[in-house]
Formats: C-alpha cells, sequence, structure tokens
C-alpha cells in the first residue's frame, strides 16, 4: 500500500515547506532568525543522470553545533549557512524517488538533509540507511545518532574511564549529557549531573539513574556545590557549558583527571569569548583537557550502534526526547535549545509516515 502510494506521487509537483536562515548572527539563535517559506514547491523526482535521490523528511534535529554555522566564520569543520537559503541538519527521511543505485524508493537513510518538506540529496557519503525495528525512527537523530555517538565515543575514547571513578557531567539532561551518565553508570562509575530546572534534576536521579544531581542556578557558589558532590575530587568531567562551570570543576579535579570537552553552550557570543581562569590546574593535578568531534570516531561507528542498540533492547538505558509537531516550530525549538527549554533530545516531527 504504501509502495502504491510513493510510485503515484513520483512525478508529482508539490508544495515544499521550508525553513530559511536569514543571515549572520554573533549571539544566541533566536526563533526570528529563521522564518517559514512557504509557496515553493518541487516536483517529486530525482533528476535522471544526477546521481541524487529524492526524500520525504520525516524527523529533524536540533543541534547546539549548528549555532556555530549561522555566524560569518569559515574556518570551522562545517563551513557556515548561505543567507537566505534552507537551514541544514541531521534528520531521517524515507526515499521517494532515486537515480542512485545504493538508494532505493521505501528507503529509510539518516544524515544531513534540509529543514524542510521533501529534500533532493546529491551528497550521500554521509548517510546512513536504517533498517526499522523496535527502536523509533527518531532515536537515530538521537540515541543511536550524532549526538549519541558523542557520548559514546566521548566518554570511552577520550575519558578513558576506570570503574569506580567520579565523573561529573554538565547539561547532564541533554542529547549527549543523558546518556554519558547511563554508560558511566554501566561502567561502575559514581555520576553527578548538572542542569537548570528542579524537573531536570528529578529526571536524572529518578529517571536516568545519576548517584545525584544539582540545578546549578540554585548553587550560589559552584565550587562549594562540586565540593560537596565530590569531597574526594572529580576523576572525569564532561564538558558541555564553559564558563563558569569548567573554572569551578578545574578546582576540583583530581590528580590524573580527564575532561572531554564537548561544547560550550554557556558561550553565547562567540565574537567576545572570555578567558578560562584556574587553568594552571592542568600542570599541577596533570590533568589532560582535551576537545573531540564523533567524526574523529567513525570507524567505532558499527560497535556503537551495536552496543548501545543492545543496551536500549535490554532496558539498561532510556533515552528523554523533547518532540516538536511540525516544520513550522523548528526555529522557536531550536533557539530554545539555547535557553534550556528542552528535556532531552529536541527533534521535530515533520512528518509521520
Amino acid at each position: 500500500m504504501a509502495q502504491e502510494k510513493r510510485a503515484k506521487m513520483v512525478g508529482e509537483i508539490v508544495e515544499n515547506k521550508q525553513i530559511m536562515f536569514k543571515g549572520y548572527i554573533e549571539r544566541a539563535p533566536e526563533e526570528s532568525d529563521m522564518e517559514l517559506r512557504l509557496g515553493s514547491r518541487i516536483k517529486l523526482e530525482a533528476p535522471r543522470g544526477s546521481g541524487a535521490f529524492l526524500v520525504k523528511n520525516l524527523y529533524l534535529s536540533c543541534d547546539p553545533y549548528m549555532r556555530a554555522r549561522m555566524r560569518d566564520f569559515h574556518g570551522s569543520y562545517l563551513p557556515p549557512f548561505a543567507p537566505a537559503s534552507v537551514v541544514e541538519g541531521f534528520g531521517v527521511s524515507k526515499v521517494i524517488d532515486s537515480d542512485n543505485p545504493n538508494f532505493k524508493p521505501g528507503d529509510i537513510v539518516s544524515g544531513f538533509t534540509g529543514w524542510e518538506e521533501y529534500s533532493l540529496i546529491h551528497k550521500t557519503e554521509q548517510l546512513r540507511k536504517v533498517h526499522p525495528d523496535d527502536i523509533p525512527l527518531s532515536y537515530y537523530i538521537g540515541l543511536l545518532g550524532m549526538p549519541g555517538f558523542t557520548a559514546y565515543a566521548g566518554f570511552y575514547e577520550v575519558c578513558a574511564p576506570k570503574k569506580d571513578e567520579y565523573v561529573f557531567v554538565s547539561a547532564a539532561s541533554g542529547a549527549v549529557g543523558q546518556l554519558v551518565g547511563q554508560l558511566a553508570k554501566l561502567h561502575g562509575c559514581y555520576v553527578v549531573g548538572s542542569a537548570g530546572t528542579a524537573q531536570k534534576v528529578d529526571l536524572l536521579k529518578n529517571k536516568l539513574g545519576f548517584d545525584e544531581a544539582f540545578n546549578y542556578k540554585d548553587e550560589p557558589d559552584l565550587c562549594a556545590a562540586l565540593k560537596r558532590y565530590f569531597p574526594e575530587g572529580i576523576d572525569i568531567y564532561f564538558e558541555n557549558v564553559g564558563g563558569d562551570m569548567l573554572e569551578a570543576v578545574l578546582l576540583n579535579m583530581r590528580i590524573h583527571g580527564r575532561i572531554a570537552v564537548c561544547g560550550m553552550v554557556s558561550q553565547n557570543s562567540m565574537s567576545d569569548e572570555r578567558g578560562i581562569r584556574n587553568l594552571f590546574n592542568l600542570v599541577s593535578k596533570r590533568i589532560r583537557m582535551q576537545g573531540f568531534l564523533q567524526s574523529d570516531f567513525l570507524h567505532l561507528f558499527p560497535k556503537f550502534l551495536a552496543d548501545v542498540g543492545n543496551l536500549y533492547r535490554q532496558g539498561k538505558i532510556t533515552y528523554l526526547e523533547d518532540r516538536n509537531e511540525g516544520l513550522e516550530s523548528a526555529p522557536a525549538a531550536f533557539a530554545g535549545l539555547f535557553y534550556g527549554k528542552n528535556i532531552g533530545k529536541q527533534i521535530i516531527c515533520v512528518s509521520h509516515e
């Protein structure tokens, strides 16, 4: 039935709602930095000889790294968005028509796509086929996608954990942090997370299994708070926020501690970055502090899929999603990431089919 429906659609000209990027910014993103464009039309067909394929986008991912693509800076690992162009990000999509022998109509794929209802995809290197099973499709841009793999590679490869170590995770209820904490618990570590609301703290302790959690907004002295939760110090810090939290952590690290620098969401302005104090602790405590990208570890992706997929199926890990319905909700959902509005992985459901 679904195959018949797809066959009928191919060749039709339909409206294609899109989310457009308006122009470069040097601050935290706001809803008004993007706009919904109506009236654009697309032929549901992959042009012959193009090697491309046409997809219907099902789920789109809102990720903090996308903020860096909204500024006029060309020296990063991903180029900036072009003003007045369709926003691009990770998504889960269904192939409608294909001129590529490796992808056929009906295939489900995950990887880079446009923030629009339909996308014509030419670059296929970063796309993976998804084989639908008992794991929700949206998890392939969360738990089993880039955020999940960031947690997995960052924790096991960069942090090099040992049983019984003391682990601290900031932004712990987010797309990455929630999995880091659960992996650390399964590894036999003592785990504390920080978040920005009482509801998130409750979820960390009672749903995600962290040993302790605290609301950093309730702590006038972050250094004292960390001393309270880690009287013997921190072995591993999974860094997602930067700023005052990183300065406090540096004072509380143990000798030979490791800091995996995943993100620094507290730095709203990329153009006026302030320095970090307490860095001499890196020397006196022989701390290793390392930035990383999940793409550094792609050779581990198949193992990650198998390991984390099995842990989920066995009920040993859970995953929180914050789902918004409809493409038009994407700008507000994305901007909300930078004000702590999301609980768990922020996704946009564009279509249920």
